[in-house]
C-alpha cells in the first residue's frame, strides 16, 4: 500500500514480501538469486551456457577489435618501410656516385669505380654470411624437436 506524503509524490514500495526477497536491501536495482534448494539443474545450465555466450560474445568483439588494429598498424608499418627502404637504396647510390667521383682524382675513373664495387661487393659478402650463419641456428633450433633419423 502506498502512503501519500505532504509534498505529493507517492514513494515506491515493494508490494509483496516476495518482490522485496528478490532485491537486496542497499538499495541497488539488481536481482539476488534465489536460493539453491529453488533453482533447478537445467536453470543453473541455462544460466551458465548464457553466460559462456555473453563472455564469447564480448570476446570476439574485442578479438575482431584487436585484429582491425593491428592489420591497420601492419598496413602502416608496410608502406613507411618500403619508402623507408626506397630512399635508403636511393641514398646508398648517392654515397656510391659521390665516392667514385671523390676518388676519381686520385686513382682514375676506372680505379675509383673498381675501389667502391669491391667494397660495396665484400660488405655485402659479410652480410650473407651473417644471414648465412642465422638461418644454421634457425635449422639447428628446428632439428632438436624432431627424431634423430628425421633430417632431409
Amino acid at each position: 500500500m502506498q502512503v501519500r506524503h505532504d509534498s505529493g509524490i507517492e514513494p515506491l514500495q515493494p508490494s509483496d514480501a516476495a518482490h522485496a526477497a528478490n532485491f537486496p536491501q542497499d538499495g541497488l536495482a539488481h536481482p539476488v538469486d534465489p536460493p539453491a534448494e529453488t533453482r533447478s539443474l537445467a536453470d543453473d545450465l541455462g544460466d551458465l551456457f548464457e553466460d559462456a555466450r555473453t563472455y564469447f560474445d564480448a570476446e570476439m568483439s574485442y578479438q575482431k577489435s584487436r585484429a582491425g588494429f593491428v592489420a591497420n598498424r601492419l598496413k602502416k608499418t608496410i608502406a613507411f618501410g618500403a619508402v623507408a627502404a626506397y630512399l635508403a637504396v636511393l641514398a646508398t647510390i648517392g654515397l656510391t656516385v659521390g665516392l667514385i667521383i671523390a676518388l676519381t682524382p686520385l686513382i682514375t675513373a676506372w680505379g675509383a669505380t673498381a675501389l667502391v664495387v669491391l667494397v660495396i661487393l665484400l660488405v655485402a659478402y659479410l652480410l650473407v654470411r651473417k644471414a648465412a650463419s642465422a638461418w644454421a641456428d634457425i635449422r639447428a633450433a628446428m632439428a632438436s624437436d624432431e627424431e634423430p633419423g628425421d633430417h632431409d
